[in-house]
């Protein structure tokens, strides 16, 4: 059982479960964290728009299957295939910011 005493910030928290940033461990994390977040995005501006994943991946020119892997956060994506579901099938503008 992890020791949580001491802890005080949530970034503690996530060095203590996922190690130092650079591990295996921590991009393991860190990309999975990021692909939740995309699909959490990707479901809510969907729904917005009161679309079925089929009409978004007929607007956005790709398949119902790929947008169900993505909204589920499995698989990889693939970064232009995201932008053009965005900004094709959701009329939604994408920005990059690296950190």
């Amino acid at each position: 059982m992890t020791d949580y005493r001491g802890i005080k910030t949530f970034d503690e928290l996530i060095e203590r479960e996922h190690g130092k940033i650079g591990t295996d461990s921590r991009i393991e994390y860190e990309e999975n964290a990021t692909l939740f977040i995309v699909s959490e995005m990707l479901k809510e501006a969907r729904r917005e728009l009161q679309m079925t994943q089929e009409q978004l991946a007929q607007k956005a020119g790709t398949k119902k299957s790929y947008i169900s892997r993505i909204e589920n956060a499995r698989g990889n994506i693939q970064l232009s295939t995201l932008i053009r579901i965005f900004e094709k099938g959701l009329n939604k503008k994408v920005g990059l910011t690296f950190l």
